[in-house]
């Protein structure tokens, strides 16, 4: 049953991202995809997080629907016990609840990646005003909370790809932002840190 939880999970946040990232790209009338835009080099954080999120969707079935008598190596579940598991379940449940929650909160501010020209303004309340990053910290609670549930040598990659994909989109969004929106982004930097 956790595993199942764990799967509906994942795939409820993955259809509230796209869903609300479509709805906002209608209304502004404008892509809010933006990792192929602007000067900074986002190409591989943009793959890190579509392998990621495709195979962090996608893998868990097939761990469900292999079992555990027919994965092989890669797919091969350690058991860290019942505890462990249910732990790693509420971590994917409430990653993706901040991780949506925090992307809503955005509200027109909201881009998936970052090019000069196509900021929006400075959101420094709400979740903005505890982590300068609480989409990210969602996401990257959400994987590890899966690594948890299935603890596979894969899934296991697939977390550190994502947490890869993050740390360098964090440093390309920084630089952007700072260069673009300067000091009230200076002071924001100052006044709220990067994770927690």
């Amino acid at each position: 049953m956790i595993d199942i939880i764990a799967v509906l999970a994942v795939w409820a946040y993955i259809a509230g991202f796209l869903l609300l990232t479509a709805r906002l790209a209608k209304q502004m009338g404008e892509p809010v995809w933006l990792f192929a835009k602007g000067r900074e080099r986002q190409a591989i954080p943009a793959m890190l997080f579509r392998l990621a999120f495709l195979l962090g969707a996608i893998l868990p079935l097939v761990s469900l629907w292999l079992g555990p008598q027919q994965s092989g190596f890669l797919l091969s579940r350690c058991d860290l016990g019942l505890a462990i598991r249910i732990a790693g379940m509420t971590m994917v449940l409430a990653g993706g609840l901040i991780a949506l929650y925090a992307q809503h909160y955005m509200g027109k501010s909201w881009r998936i990646g970052a090019a000069e020209g196509h900021l929006g303004a400075i959101v420094d309340t709400g979740p903005f005003s505890l982590s300068r990053n609480p989409v990210f910290a969602g996401q990257i609670a959400l994987f590890v909370g899966l690594v948890l549930v299935f603890t596979t040598v894969l899934q296991l990659a697939i977390a550190i790809a994502l947490v890869i994909a993050v740390m360098l989109q964090v440093t390309i969004e920084e630089r952007v932002l700072s260069k673009e929106l300067g000091p009230s982004y200076d002071a924001y930097r100052q006044r709220v840190r990067r994770w927690l």
